[in-house]
């Protein structure tokens, strides 16, 4: 089990932008997707190898099938309590990742995130929210404004 989570975690390790010294959920999110999507040219090619006309039975069918069931458990996690990646929302933990060398014995120094489909979601509702607000308080800027205008032209009479 070990070595599938330290294969994983050097999958998510290689997607890093060594330019980022942050992420946010949906930059997460981003990279969650592209994970979930990892097996589509292998799958593609055994779809090509199978519409080959004149072949009998499925090739690799059960490779495929094994494929699927992975991705809608991943699926499944992700668009459900989480998918776990490594904390790469918390800078001192994305440093900590960065540095891994992929050695198992440090594997349990690498801390682990829950992330959910809903985190992108939350995260854009939640921007939509704070450009409200702003639009909202310049909004009241305008009319203490223009409060502040009557009011100067009202003492000048």
């Amino acid at each position: 089990m070990a070595i599938f989570v330290g294969e994983k975690l050097l999958w998510f390790q290689e997607q890093l932008d060594p330019a980022k010294t942050e992420y946010t959920s949906k930059d997460a999110c981003d990279i969650i997707e592209r994970y979930l999507q990892r097996y589509d040219p292998e799958i593609e090619q055994i779809k090509l190898i199978n519409g080959i006309k004149g072949r009998q039975g499925c090739v690799h069918g059960a490779r495929e099938a094994v494929i699927k069931q992975t991705i809608e458990r991943e699926r499944a996690l992700y668009d459900g309590v989480g998918f776990e990646i490594p904390d790469i929302i918390n800078a001192k933990n994305l440093k900590t990742f960065r540095e891994w060398t992929g050695s198992l014995k440090k594997l349990p120094n690498i801390k682990l995130r829950k992330v959910s489909s809903k985190d992108a979601n939350n995260e854009k509702a939640a921007a939509a929210e704070e450009e409200n607000e702003e639009d909202e308080e310049d909004e009241g800027d305008l009319e203490d404004e223009q409060e502040d205008e009557a009011n100067q032209m009202s003492e000048s009479d």
